[in-house]
């Protein structure tokens, strides 16, 4: 009987044999697929643009593991909560590579990360809450960000266990240092006692739990991690995506908005479909459309937007002065530009970072638009009048070529005469005084057509009316 079932069992054997060699798949040249990508600048709109777009790629394409290649001092704290969130929620796990520093944000980062490994000589910490000073900013939001380190620290558990009838918590990442890194009241035996911010090296990381192991290369990382047999991919920007990158920057926002406001500056001073209206309406496109497409800026903040530039078209071209049309569209204009430089996500976190998000926006807003009235102004004066530039007319115009003048002394005469208006002066326009039309300018606000004018003064081969009365 037993030499029977030493049959059976050799065809079985036999069997399986076969059906893995010609018909099951073969495990041992499976490769891990491994998706990097970057975070080496200040924690801001692009990077978290980065992150999704990363993310979302690592995830379409069946990625096994997410490397983060970190070098950053930090940067936007709202940013880099939406990253952490990201990271804590990921189905695939998440390891970051600290090649030098990760303060500030950074370290937020990557405390949400499953494993962190470090380049002997780089940092963690210093997550105090500054402003763009340097200087730290009030208790409230650094009461925030302890809290956010505290809670990213704990959610990759503890274990529990009994000693002497106590109930003895061992966390894999103590949630009071990370605590420490923001506050320097946090007081941790050995580890932070000095009544500074907690910083730690890669030695220092590895003793209290920060740290997996050190490395200089990713793939030295993977190596320690037990990935051998692995395929690298890694995020690769699009040129759609550098041109949004680009657009979204601070720097590039705030120099739109200038060219925005000055445009319609421009044409407050030369009313009329011109150049300064096509260049404001062109940086509009590239300001929204980026902002549009990422998601940040919602239909309501447009309409704002659009409303508000309706407005001061109206005031410009059918109400005569600057009212209430031309003052609740520069606060629409305003308020538009300042809510899509802020992430929806922000509403949806603490207040605090909704305050702080809002303040910075508007700053953007508030110095773009300064500046750019600044530059206009002395543009108006300056440039318009050099005679190296070439925008005004500077050559002799003769006689005897056909050109002919204006009769200075018979505008002179009209100083004092009353007539019509025949066109609204706003303020340049057409009058007309004893039957004759003449190029008039309005010395205050605007004169609509059919009112009746005076003439006040003739300079430059210009006169300048009043209304009558």
């Amino acid at each position: 009987m037993s030499r029977y079932f030493q049959t059976i069992f050799s065809i079985l054997a036999v069997l399986t044999l076969q059906s893995t060699a010609f018909g099951q798949p073969d495990t041992s040249d499976h490769k891990t697929l491994v998706y990097k990508f970057d975070i080496k600048e200040e924690i801001a709109k692009p990077v978290w643009r980065s992150t999704k777009k990363s993310f979302e790629e690592a995830e379409s394409m069946g990625a096994e593991l997410i490397i983060i290649h970190m070098n950053t001092y930090g940067g936007q704290v709202i940013f880099a909560d939406s990253i952490r969130t990201k990271i804590l929620n990921s189905k695939i796990p998440v390891y970051v590579f600290i090649d030098n520093n990760a303060a500030s944000a950074g370290a937020l980062i990557s405390i949400a990360c499953d494993r962190i490994y470090m380049r002997p000589g780089s940092n963690i910490g210093a997550a105090t809450v500054v402003n763009q000073s340097g200087e730290q900013v009030p208790d409230k939001y650094q009461s925030f960000m302890r809290s956010t380190m505290r809670a990213t620290a704990e959610a990759h558990g503890k274990d529990t266990s009994i000693v002497d009838g106590d109930t003895l918590i061992t966390w894999y990442r103590n949630p009071s240092i990370a605590e420490a890194m923001v506050d320097p009241s946090i007081y941790v035996e050995n580890v932070s006692d000095t009544g500074k911010v907690l910083t730690l090296t890669a030695d220092e990381a590895m003793r209290v739990g920060f740290c997996e192991g050190q490395a200089e290369s990713i793939n030295e990382v993977l190596e320690l991690a037990g990935v051998e047999n692995y395929e690298l991919r890694q995020y690769q920007p699009t040129t759609l995506d550098k041109i949004i990158l680009f657009l979204i920057s601070p720097i590039i926002s705030g120099l739109l908005i200038m060219i925005i406001v000055g445009g319609i500056y421009y044409e407050l001073q030369s009313p009329g479909i011109g150049f300064p209206i096509a260049a404001a309406a062109f940086a509009a496109i590239l300001y929204f459309a980026p902002l549009y497409l990422e998601g940040m800026a919602e239909n309501w903040e447009l309409l704002l937007f659009i409303v508000g530039l309706i407005l001061i078209a109206v005031e410009i071209f059918a109400i005569p002065g600057f009212g209430i049309a031309g003052i609740l569209g520069i606060i629409f204009m305003m308020t538009g530009l300042t809510l899509s430089l802020v992430d929806n996500i922000v509403f949806e976190i603490d207040s605090v970072l909704a305050i702080e998000s809002l303040v910075k926006a508007l700053f953007v807003v508030l110095l773009s638009v300064f500046l750019s009235i600044t530059i206009s102004l002395i543009a108006s004066k300056g440039i318009f009048g050099s005679r190296k530039l070439k925008f005004a007319l500077y050559s002799t115009q003769e006689k005897t070529e056909g050109y002919v003048g204006v009769d200075a002394a018979r505008q002179n005469e009209n100083v004092g005469k009353t007539g019509l208006a025949v066109t609204i002066l706003r303020p340049a326009g057409k009058v007309e005084i004893e039957g004759n039309i003449y190029d008039a300018m309005s010395q205050i606000g605007y004169i609509s057509k059919g009112e009746r004018i005076k003439v006040v003064r003739h300079e430059a081969g210009q006169i300048y009316v009043v209304k009558e009365g």
